[in-house]
């Protein structure tokens, strides 16, 4: 199985997000597609996505909805 994409938007909730399904024992893998790294004169508002792996999804579901619900 591979990664699935749960979350994307700014990094305050992925975060948010990413310590509920940590909390009950779900790895995640967050990525950040900022660019300003490489060019710092840019300016760049991409969003923070979060991933689980496939197999887990039914645990977590329940979480996302909840938090998804309450932003």
């Amino acid at each position: 199985m591979g990664l699935m994409k749960v979350f994307s938007g700014t990094e305050i909730l992925a975060v948010s997000l990413k310590s509920k399904i940590e909390a009950i024992g779900v790895e995640t893998v967050l990525r950040d597609n900022n660019q300003s790294n490489v060019f710092p004169s840019m300016v760049s508002a991409k969003a923070v996505e979060l991933f689980i792996q496939e197999t887990d999804f039914s645990k977590v579901n329940p979480i996302i909805e909840e938090f998804r619900m309450s932003i």
